[in-house]
């Protein structure tokens, strides 16, 4: 686990993160109400083990920050009070069924009365259904599957972007190369490697919807091996069909294995678009050789969002790398982990009571702006006040291409 300057680990924050990280203390721990003396304690099964573990890590960085900001700040303010936030964390393994089974217990033996999402769609899905079962209100910010949201689910609200956005951008800035260059987009040619998880499944719908918007050519459509950790038979078509674009999804593990296979392969096509290029740190592990990737982000740090507790996204972002040893780029997946502890901090004060009812209906009324973005609940839950971002690697560092609004940096293509 990544080191804090304010705890050993990053799963635990010293006087702040009450829960344990590894299931063999399960037994060990005394139930706990969600509110105790001065304290209310947030439960989250989250992935410190097993294939989502670095992006579990991340995001419980993100959460355990936002608790010590706002703890710092004076806390939760509530029914003339101010109370203290805690996280208590048990170990998903990476497992639905056990993040499921850990959702439960929190719940009914631990008295967890205000929940946080664990790291994956795949995984949000699993727990999605026992907290709507128990009426338990959960914010989450790592499940992007648009179809948690078309279950009519009352008590799940999400902060980030929904995953068929993630790599549609990818399409139409290929597009628009193409009539820069004097071509049609129905010239350009994708191929495609998709993950067969809920996220990537949904990430590949949006991008087949853009590129029949726009008329190109599907080229290669594969499903990556289950453990992602070989890409060589993809690869090795595309170095044959030779395609304008080439997009992957495969989270943290599909990022690093496409980064490090490419660089073995020298493969060369013009445009490469990855997810969760810095979860992975591709930049760290493989240096020059990605340099043009195309990397979605839910957030980055020279965007103009800020509020009064982190200030502005890069004042998030120079706190984080102060924080926690390690990090030369800042994942989203962690910022966002940090808006959603934000928005309990906001709904709670503003339902000013513990009232189940009333904190669920605070947090359905959510309007609010934060370092990460703004941030703002359809009647299905997810965070409709807030775009995508597309960054590239160039020269090593993560530069903001499009949209337009947000670009600091133009693109740069071919990839060299």
């Amino acid at each position: 686990m990544t080191k804090s300057r304010f705890g050993k680990v990053s799963g635990l924050v010293a006087g702040v993160a009450t829960g344990a990280v590894a299931i063999g203390l399960l037994a060990s721990q005394p139930a706990s109400a969600k509110v105790e003396g001065d304290t209310i304690t947030l439960g989250s099964a989250i992935s410190f083990t097993g294939k989502y573990s670095t992006n579990g890590i991340h995001a419980s960085n993100g959460y355990n920050l936002a608790v010590r900001m706002i703890n710092a700040a004076g806390g939760v303010k509530v029914g003339g009070k101010s109370y203290k936030l805690a996280v208590k964390y048990y170990d998903d393994e990476s497992t639905p069924a056990r993040g499921a089974q850990l959702a439960e217990r929190l719940i009914k033996q631990d008295g967890v009365k205000f929940m946080l999402g664990p790291y994956s769609s795949g995984l949000t899905k699993a727990i999605a259904p026992v907290t709507e079962k128990f009426k338990i209100p959960m914010v989450e910010a790592e499940g992007a599957s648009r179809s948690l949201f078309t279950q009519g689910y009352k008590y799940i609200f999400a902060v980030l972007s929904t995953s068929e956005q993630y790599l549609a951008s990818s399409i139409a800035l290929a597009a628009d190369i193409a009539k820069q260059n004097g071509k049609k987009p129905g010239d350009v040619k994708v191929a495609m490697a998709f993950e067969n998880d809920p996220f990537s499944l949904d990430v590949r719908a949006g991008v087949v919807d853009d590129i029949k918007k726009h008329g190109m050519k599907i080229v290669i459509d594969d499903k990556l091996p289950r453990d992602i950790s070989d890409m060589t038979a993809t690869l090795t078509k595309v170095r044959a069909v030779k395609p304008d674009l080439l997009v992957v999804s495969g989270h943290s593990k599909g990022a690093a294995t496409a980064a490090r296979q490419i660089k073995e392969m020298k493969i060369k096509v013009p445009l490469v678009a990855m997810t969760h290029c810095e979860s992975a740190k591709v930049i760290t592990k493989f240096g020059a050789s990605t340099n043009g990737f195309l990397c979605p982000t839910q957030w980055s740090e020279t965007m103009s969002y800020k509020d009064d507790l982190f200030g502005t996204a890069g004042e998030f972002d120079a706190l984080f790398k102060k924080t926690y040893e390690g990090y030369k780029n800042v994942p989203y997946q962690a910022a966002q982990a940090a808006a959603a502890v934000m928005v309990w901090k906001d709904a709670l004060e503003r339902a000013n009571t513990f009232k189940i009812s009333a904190v669920r209906q605070a947090l359905a009324d959510t309007n609010m702006k934060t370092f990460y973005g703004d941030i703002k609940f359809s009647a299905a839950g997810n965070n409709i006040a807030k775009p995508m971002a597309l960054r590239q690697i160039q020269d090593g560092k993560l530069n903001v291409v499009f949209p337009a609004r947000w670009a600091t940096h133009k693109v740069e293509w071919p990839r060299k």
